[in-house]
């Protein structure tokens, strides 16, 4: 009767089988299992939870850059960060269709980067010409214009920077440039 109970019982394994996949490093040659690119479910939670909140602080420090600490430059690089943050743990693909609603071919899979470096010049003419733009009236390079908008509900009285718009050129500038790198380096 023991015999019957032992044959029963899997056989316990010490390690990885002979059925565990295997893949070579390019870069050291070593040959090691293959990467599993799923996530658990506690890491993309966290990503859920943490990149609305790093989105909203990126914008909050966009839109009160140009009279507080802040401005375009760290609004943009932490909405890269969530970006980054999204692709680590969800993956490229999603980053691009889900969350920027651009749809790469397969036949054309550097598609999105055309989206980013048109977003890098877009923002780059932006902060350039929201510089030149006081040349025209006789003033110095990146001079600051105020204008306050009166009657607003919730609000009262809003300040309007003419710097805001060179803010919003450099959070382009800057979201568009990490991007590109993002998006070429995560082709690779």
């Amino acid at each position: 009767m023991s015999d019957e109970t032992e044959s029963n019982r899997p056989a316990a394994t010490a390690g990885p089988t002979d059925e565990t996949e295997q893949t070579v490093n390019t870069s050291t040659g070593r040959v090691g299992p293959a990467f599993d690119h799923r996530t658990t479910v506690i890491a993309r939670t966290v990503v859920r939870v943490v990149v609305p909140v790093v989105v909203v602080t990126a914008l909050a420090l966009l839109f009160q850059g140009h009279n507080r600490p802040g401005g375009g430059f760290i609004g943009a690089v932490l909405t890269a960060t969530a970006a980054v943050l999204v692709y680590v743990i969800f993956g490229l693909e999603y980053l691009q269709s889900h969350l920027l609603g651009i749809d790469s071919s397969p036949n054309e899979p550097h598609a999105p980067t055309g989206w980013y470096r048109w977003l890098f010049a877009g923002g780059l003419a932006l902060a350039a010409g929201s510089g030149m733009f006081p040349l025209l009236a006789g003033l110095p390079f990146l001079t600051q214009g105020v204008a306050f908008v009166h009657g607003l509900p919730i609000y009262g009285e809003l300040e309007v920077a003419s710097a805001l718009a060179f803010d919003l050129g450099v959070y382009g500038t800057v979201v568009g440039g990490l991007l590109t790198v993002v998006a070429e380096v995560g082709e690779e």
